[in-house]
């Protein structure tokens, strides 16, 4: 997937569920991976031509792991987008002092909580999040098994706590696409050194997904297409 194509999703997304207005000011999380970096991507090249005024920051949270950003800010200058650093010790709150089993859901709120603060204190009014499609299918089944209720995230969520608004541009993008777009462009996606990465509840759903997918060809498509069809997704 080339660049164009790839701002072709962001801005359907974008214009389906009214993610971007004249104005606004969005901080993108950006944690290093393919999907975070082609989501800023996209966002940062469609300034010169959506027809909504708006700018864009990036916001890395560092949760106290050895990790190189270095790359992130090269890229991020390149662009024409200014990066922000967060840091916390979140890493050293649910591996050590919390000690938690799954870490992964405490791990997210924190996570959440550090990129609203920073975006607050730029005086952004949104947050863009790099959930992609296989993302959405995937907390589909999570909320499913795990929960016992119907649910997955929303493309635009209201934080009526903080007034920012979180979007997420790039669930019409495949995980696949993600990955295509990201070797094509040369984006300088980072190794996530957290200790559970690759061992977690998402990857038990993602491997019983592409089972699934094996004997069903296109699962995943009706369950996507059934989300936007639903409730959970009325705009």
């Amino acid at each position: 997937m080339n660049l164009q194509q790839l701002m072709s999703r962001v801005r359907k997304a974008a214009d389906d569920y009214t993610m971007i207005e004249e104005g606004d000011r969005i901080a993108v999380g950006l944690s290093g991976g393919k999907d975070s970096l082609a989501m800023l991507t996209a966002l940062a090249a469609m300034r010169r031509f959506y027809p909504k005024k708006y700018d864009v920051s990036a916001v890395t949270v560092s949760l106290g792991f050895d990790m190189d950003f270095t790359p992130l800010a090269a890229y991020c200058e390149r662009i024409g987008v200014d990066l922000s650093i967060a840091k916390t010790d979140i890493g050293k709150i649910v591996f050590d002092i919390r000690a938690e089993e799954t870490p992964c859901s405490l791990c997210s709120k924190m996570r959440k909580g550090a990129l609203n603060t920073r975006a607050l204190e730029l005086g952004c009014n949104k947050t863009a999040l790099g959930h992609n499609r296989d993302d959405v299918v995937e907390t589909f089944f999570m909320s499913l098994i795990f929960e016992g209720r119907i649910h997955t995230f929303t493309p635009v969520t209201y934080l009526d706590r903080t007034g920012l608004s979180a979007i997420r541009p790039f669930i019409y993008v495949t995980e696949k696409e993600a990955i295509s777009c990201a070797a094509s462009l040369n984006l300088p996606v980072i190794k996530n050194a957290c200790p559970a990465d690759k061992n977690t509840k998402r990857e038990e759903i993602k491997a019983y997904i592409k089972t699934q997918t094996g004997v069903y060809k296109d699962l995943q498509d009706k369950v996507f297409s059934s989300i936007k069809r639903s409730d959970l997704w009325k705009n």
